[in-house]
């Protein structure tokens, strides 16, 4: 199947969908714990939620770089992820798409949301030709995230691990097998035309 250079994809539910995110083990463990966010996640900074597991990988080099050894699953409701791009502004200025950088910028200090578009990665984390999408939150909307959408949130820390020692052995099959199913995200055709350069 031919990828389009930018597309959602994610393991979803009817009703929710799961992304990712990595934090040291002092906000990871207790968020998996309790299945919400501890008092120490801090409401007031951006936050970046991915969708795409092997994405997550690489930005968290399979959750051993210092600072992101605890990788998270948050399963979120797909009203909540679907607000977030509806009220996101996309991370850069594009030509056609934006009036003028000046309204581009004036769009971005205003809105709640952040949609970044980085190239896709392969078990061995190497760029795809096609994108995958990362959301930035922040104030009304990471408040949200925090205190509305989240349905639930899973250590999956031992997945990374297990999937990393797979593909250092070079068993890339069965690594494959292992990897969360992440499909095209649903989206009403025209709704998210914004997100799209």
């Amino acid at each position: 199947m031919d990828e389009p250079k930018q597309r959602i994809r994610a393991h979803c539910s009817v009703t929710t969908v799961t992304v990712y995110q990595a934090y040291r083990p002092e906000i990871g463990l207790p968020a998996a714990r309790d299945g919400r966010f501890p008092a120490a996640w801090q409401r007031d900074r951006m936050t970046w939620i991915k969708p795409s597991f092997l994405w997550m990988m690489y930005r968290s080099g399979w959750g051993l770089k210092e600072g992101q050894e605890t990788v998270l699953a948050v399963e979120i409701s797909r009203a909540g992820f679907e607000w977030g791009l509806r009220h996101a502004c996309l991370s850069h200025y594009e030509r056609g798409l934006h009036p003028d950088r000046a309204a581009w910028q004036r769009e971005l200090r205003r809105a709640p949301a952040t949609v970044q578009w980085d190239p896709e990665r392969d078990l061995h984390l190497q760029p795809l030709p096609y994108r995958s999408l990362q959301l930035g939150l922040s104030g009304e909307a990471a408040a949200r995230y925090a205190d509305e959408w989240t349905v639930s949130v899973t250590d999956v820390t031992p997945l990374a691990h297990q999937v990393h020692a797979l593909v250092r052995t070079g068993d890339l099959a069965a690594a494959s097998e292992l990897l969360p199913e992440e499909q095209p995200y649903p989206v009403e055709e025209g709704a998210l035309a914004h997100l799209f350069a």
